[in-house]
């Protein structure tokens, strides 16, 4: 069962004052769905809700609703742009035996050999794994690399009864030799500055037209 409990309330109001208000008053909006069933509107309460999903985007929730309860994951996160705060939270009603598609981190660990560099090209995928146990993310390790590495989706070591749901031949991380930058001459330099504020005061100029 899952570690993460929440007491959800039912919610009657709805629209953008209710939900002002509510925030207000300390509980986030939150629809839950799934199973056939018809979607709940819910209040959680902010800091415990914050609590869970800060740092699991795919955290298994064990919600308390009018006496019933009932298993959900986290299936999306609605966040304001500048605060960061949680503004609403989509829930998807589970069962502890299913599986379910969820999108896990990739996790790079070690170093490739002297003189390499490696890019990640695809940073999650898509898995089927246990509503009750979704790894946290997927482990890559890259300790001692060659040059001209490449690790596709199908290579990835997924965790038991854990599948993949993303294209096996999806690009997940390659390693190369470090390329050098050069520095440009500092007269290119200052054209480049030049030519930068030249396009900013031709864009303020062209808003204050508006």
């Amino acid at each position: 069962m899952s570690e993460n409990h929440l007491d959800a309330q039912l919610r009657n109001d709805f629209g953008k004052g209710a939900a002002r208000r509510a925030r207000r008053d300390g509980v986030i909006p939150a629809v839950m769905y799934g199973h056939g069933s018809d979607t709940m509107h819910l209040g959680l309460p902010s800091h415990e809700t914050f609590l869970i999903v800060r740092s699991n985007p795919n955290a298994v929730v064990e919600l308390s609703v009018d006496g019933e309860t009932y298993l959900t994951l986290v299936k999306d996160v609605q966040r304001h742009p500048v605060s960061r705060n949680i503004l609403h939270v989509d829930l998807l009603a589970v069962k502890a035996g299913e599986k379910v598609d969820v999108e896990v981190p990739i996790s790079v660990v070690g170093e490739p050999q002297a003189g390499l560099t490696h890019t990640v090209e695809t940073f999650q995928v898509m898995v089927a794994a246990p509503a009750t146990s979704i790894p946290e993310f997927i482990e890559v390790d890259i300790e001692g690399a060659e040059d001209g590495l490449v690790i596709h989706a199908g290579d990835l070591k997924l965790p038991e009864n854990v599948d993949l749901v993303t294209d096996e031949e999806v690009d997940i991380l390659s390693v190369a030799e470090i390329q050098e930058n050069e520095i440009p001459e500092p007269e290119a330099a200052a054209e480049g500055e030049s030519e930068g504020a030249e396009a900013a005061e031709a864009a303020e100029e062209a808003s204050e037209e508006e």
